[in-house]
């Protein structure tokens, strides 16, 4: 995948936009060629360099791994507390976490090379004709990626994205777990006003999830139960580059 991954041929930007157009979001399953999807998930599934990424008492860390592993008893147990009681009280989230455009954007390329060239794909015209034919947006412009990993425990709970001077036209998901049941969690929740579930989207493999902001909405806690962990790229398509 040295070129970078491609979209499989059979799919239609110009079709599937009165789809999008009628709620502000969409589901496209084997959206890149089967052998480019499976390069990119076993990146993903390799030797990542990932951190934990909580939200505590309101503020954003980013916790190596090994850090957490080496707290005493007390302290960790002190985050977990903290970070169930924003969950039940608030916006929280925990995962684990690589922060591939905010690497590459610092020069810092070579950690994980099939990823930057993901990157690459999803800030070029492929990418975004792709979405702007999909969405009828012309402004799409700029497209920011992180790597995520869930497993057992993990969650992210309801928001929409809408954060002044992020420049955020849409959000997007591509997951990269080769096989998932619904009833392991880790989905994808859109919330209506009445605080029902009003669509969810399991992290299928090869899928494109891909929405308007803003939007309310969730990832619902993987189960202590589930199998492997739920891989993908996330971020947002934006109007301009952040301001440095």
């Amino acid at each position: 995948m040295a070129a970078g991954p491609r979209f499989d041929p059979a799919i239609d930007p110009a079709k599937l936009r009165p789809l999008f157009e009628r709620h502000g979001r969409l589901h496209i399953p084997g959206v890149f060629r089967p052998a480019d999807a499976k390069v990119i998930g076993e990146a993903l599934a390799g030797d990542m360099p990932w951190t934990r990424s909580v939200n505590v008492r309101g503020k954003p860390y980013d916790l190596g791994l090994d850090q957490i592993a080496a707290m005493p008893e007390g302290p960790r147990a002190e985050l977990e507390a903290a970070v169930i009681e924003g969950g039940r009280t608030g916006f929280q989230y925990q995962f684990d976490a690589w922060r591939l455009s905010d690497l590459v954007e610092l020069g810092q390329r070579g950690a994980v090379p099939v990823l930057e060239v993901l990157y690459d794909f999803l800030n070029g015209e492929a990418f975004l004709g792709f979405v702007r034919t999909l969405t009828g947006e012309p402004a799409c412009a700029y497209v920011d990626a992180q790597a995520t990993r869930y497993t057992p425990g993990h969650f992210l709970t309801a928001h929409d994205d809408d954060v002044a001077g992020k420049n955020r036209l849409f959000a997007y998901v591509l997951n990269f777990t080769p096989a998932w049941r619904t009833d392991w969690g880790g989905l994808l929740l859109f919330h209506d006003a009445d605080g029902h579930v009003a669509e969810g989207y399991a992290p299928t493999f090869n899928a494109l999830n891909i929405f308007r902001v803003p939007q309310l909405h969730s990832v619902s806690s993987v189960a202590a139960y589930a199998g492997a962990p739920r891989l993908s790229v996330t971020g947002w398509i934006r109007s301009q580059r952040p301001s440095t």
